[in-house]
Order: C-alpha cells, then structure tokens, then sequence
C-alpha cells in the first residue's frame, strides 16, 4: 500500500518518505488527502484549543 506524505517546506505531496522528517507531514492514504495535509492540520489546531478552552 502506498503511503503520501505531504513537504510542508516546498508545498509539495510526495510518494513515499522521500524528504526529512521533520519536512514533512504523514503519512496519507491517499494523495488528495496529503494535498489536504495543511487544512488537516488548522482543523485538527482549531478541535485542539476548543477542547483545551473546554477544560478550563
């Protein structure tokens, strides 16, 4: 099964682990999904401090 990782540093969606760890997000199941790696990311941000404004 083929995994995708989306390079927060270039923008770019990648095939398999090809660039740093810390360089990259994943991995995705599909390569939409890894195009989709930085509004993943302020949804799950956004579900995190709600949650974290709910506790207080």
């Amino acid at each position: 099964m083929t995994e995708w990782w989306y390079n927060h540093r270039t923008g770019e969606v990648e095939e398999g682990p090809q660039s740093l760890g810390s360089d990259r997000d994943g991995p995705f199941a599909t390569r939409e999904e890894a195009q989709r790696a930085p509004e993943i990311a302020r949804e799950r941000a956004r579900k995190w401090a709600a949650e974290e404004e709910a506790e207080r």
